[in-house]
């Protein structure tokens, strides 16, 4: 028996695949998930795909790195070093198209229907027509994979919680040559759907070339 039946839950939602004794009963073109179903309980539910994966022919766009060397030379490889690249980058600003400011990072708490879930960090923002935005950003590095059922339970937060404010979920993974895949998310007929897909690299800003700018422009 595994020593912790947690890590079982978070790894069969966010890392592994399910047995195949499991994953053979769901309906074609379907698959399973497990969702929270109050607190301490979950129950399985089938879905069109079960995580979000990252297109590998994105197109890569180059950002000036702003992340003070000191944070670079002793930050950890995990998710929190992430989201402050994120953040010291203003990433969710320029993905998203509003000015957006950290409210709160690794938020546990619960939801009513759901029991409790995690946050990795959560931003509040503004658009220039003064739209308010409440913005639910889960960070993925190494084997963890982004579940739907994340975006689900972000969505009921942010209706549970910020009822007047519009939520935009955001999903960033940490790719292979340190690109940073950033999705944003929604729900549509029950179904998580990729609103938007970008890929960026952090780099020196002499590592922007007149050719890139230009490439980036014609784009904009």
């Amino acid at each position: 028996m595994p020593k912790n039946l947690g890590d079982v839950l978070y790894s069969f939602r966010y890392r592994v695949p399910l047995p195949e004794s499991i994953t053979k009963t769901a309906k074609s073109g379907m698959v399973w998930i497990i969702k929270g179903a109050g607190t301490g309980r979950y129950l399985f539910k089938q879905a069109r795909m079960s995580r979000i994966e990252p297109d590998e022919t994105m197109l890569t766009i180059k950002v000036p790195n702003a992340t003070p060397e000191i944070l670079l030379a002793n930050a950890f490889d995990d998710e929190q070093a992430l989201l402050a690249k994120v953040r010291y980058n203003r990433l969710i600003d320029l993905f998203l198209g509003i000015t957006a400011h950290s409210l709160q990072n690794h938020l546990r708490t619960t939801v009513k229907s759901i029991g409790q879930i995690e946050i990795d960090e959560i931003y509040v923002g503004l658009n220039r027509r003064g739209s308010q935005f409440i913005v639910p950003v889960q960070a993925k590095v190494g084997r963890d994979q982004h579940g739907i059922v994340q975006t689900e339970q972000d969505l009921s937060f942010c209706q549970e919680r910020f009822p007047n404010l519009i939520c935009r979920p955001v999903s960033v993974h940490v790719l292979s040559d340190n690109r940073i895949a950033m999705f944003e998310l929604t729900l549509s007929d029950d179904e998580v759907r990729v609103i938007d897909q970008k890929h960026y690299a952090l780099v020196p800003a002499s590592a922007i070339s007149n050719d890139d700018l230009r490439r980036y422009g014609l784009r904009d």
